[in-house]
This record gives structure tokens, sequence and C-alpha cells, in this order.
């Protein structure tokens, strides 16, 4: 049976990625270990871990992550008042496919979606 799944990001930098996430949006390192090359955060249920990637060029990154939430608009609220970036392409919207979304980019051009069922 099948119970979480985790996602595993690129990075090139572990304290500009670290900083991003816990500073910015609020998640917390759950590394039990400091290990130069691999970071793990997380944020109420999502767990998302990176691994050292120095020569990622960002304009080639692709990597990806979809995150649900049950108050987008909540999240997004507190996201503009925090002065965070969301992406020029990704402000809050209904999309035909019944989600609510918006999205973002980390440090390090991996885009993160938000949305919740309409």
């Amino acid at each position: 049976m099948l119970t979480d799944i985790n996602p595993k990001l690129p990075m090139r930098d572990k304290a500009i990625t670290r900083d991003f996430y816990v500073n910015k949006l609020g998640f917390k390192d759950i590394g039990s270990t400091d290990f130069k090359d691999y970071l793990m955060v997380q944020k109420d249920r999502v767990q998302i871990h990176f691994f050292l990637f120095e020569t990622l060029d960002p304009k080639e990154n692709y990597g990806q992550v979809y995150i649900r939430t049950d108050d987008i608009e909540g999240l997004y609220k507190s996201m503009l008042e925090t002065k965070q970036s969301i992406h020029p392409n990704g402000s809050l919207q209904t999309k035909p496919w019944g989600q609510k979304e918006f999205a973002m980019l980390d440090p390090d051009n991996n885009l993160l979606t938000f949305g919740q069922g309409v």
C-alpha cells in the first residue's frame, strides 16, 4: 500500500534553498543529520527533499511539484502579505480542470504550484 510521496528536487546551494523554504515559506528543516548534499523540509503533511546539483542551470531546470491545500485563498493572501514572488503567469486563478491555483519559482527555478479543488 502506498502512503506518501516526497518529491526530490535539485538545489545548487543548500543554504539558499533552506533559507527560502524555512524563512520565506514556513517549512521546517527535518533532517536529523546535516548532510552537505541533501535537505529535507516539511510543512504540515507536505515533505520535500532536495539533492545537491551544483552545476544545475536554472534556465534548464524543469523541476516541478504540485502541492494541494485546503485553504488556497488564505495561502495566497499570506504569500502576498509576506511579499513572496508569485510567478508572473501564476497568479491565483480558477483553471478549466477544476482547480484554483497559483505558482511560484524557488531559487533554482523549481516550479511550486499550489492548488485546491473548486
